[in-house]
């Protein structure tokens, strides 16, 4: 959470209101200057299963989802940003895949959002399996639709990555996993589409995408410049064709 005080108690309803109740809910305060704290210590004091733990400078995505990993005591791991949503079945669908022991990794498809909550009449279909080599080309998980084994997978940690630390979880869980991720093709989540969005600034992209290879994955610059050269291509074309508009 970072100065989400006009969503946040949205947020945390939608995953209050599970029909999987076995959850603990670790909130991650990246030192908020406005009301975010104060709207979610309600929920703290009301709800045992939340807990709420507050940086005193401001780190970031990355290091706040490490905080969060580092503290959850759970089987499984799923994120969840401070302005969007879980559908309210999102966790029961996802453990009993998870269960069932045929993958390490699910995520799912998710709808597109505005500031006010209503919908744009879109949504990102997700592929029916992922694998490693095919993540790596493109990011397919949507962050707030994905949940991995941590018993199998151990906790992963992502490096300080300014943008996309994201997508570098989820391709270290592949690489780590002995199976392809599994995708639920119903909608299972809400992504806030909001000015300030990577999605709104695509120069942006470029640079973030490069980091990710070069940093992140510590990639070789021509690796680098290549596996970029493929990411456009695979998401321009490709990954694009997910995007679909809906009633």
């Amino acid at each position: 959470m970072f100065n989400n005080d006009k969503v946040i108690e949205e947020t945390i309803a939608s995953v209050i209101n599970q029909t999987y109740s076995n959850y603990e809910l670790l909130l991650i305060d990246d030192s908020s200057s406005d009301l975010t704290l104060q709207k979610v210590l309600p929920f703290v004091r009301s709800n045992d299963r939340i807990q709420v733990f507050q940086h005193t400078d401001n780190k970031g995505a990355a290091e706040a989802r490490n905080l969060g990993t580092k503290m959850a005591k759970g089987k499984y791991i799923a994120f969840l940003d401070a302005d969007d949503l879980w559908v309210e079945n999102k966790l029961e669908l996802q453990v009993n895949i998870l269960e069932a022991g045929v993958c390490d990794v699910c995520f799912g498809s998710y709808g597109l959002i505005d500031g006010n909550s209503q919908p744009l009449n879109k949504e990102v279909v997700a592929l029916d399996s992922l694998s490693y080599d095919k993540l790596i080309k493109a990011n397919y998980i949507g962050n707030l639709t994905g949940i991995y084994n941590c018993e199998t997978l151990g906790k992963i940690y992502t490096k300080d990555l300014k943008k996309r630390q994201d997508w570098l979880l989820w391709i270290t869980a592949l690489k780590r996993s002995k199976t392809s991720a599994i995708g639920i093709k119903k909608i299972i989540a809400f992504y806030r589409i909001s000015d300030g969005s990577l999605s709104s600034n695509k120069f942006n992209l470029i640079m973030h995408n490069y980091n990710l290879y070069r940093v992140g994955l510590g990639f070789t610059f021509f690796k680098s410049i290549y596996h970029l050269i493929v990411f456009f291509f695979e998401h321009l074309i490709v990954k694009r064709s997910l995007v679909k508009t809906t009633n």
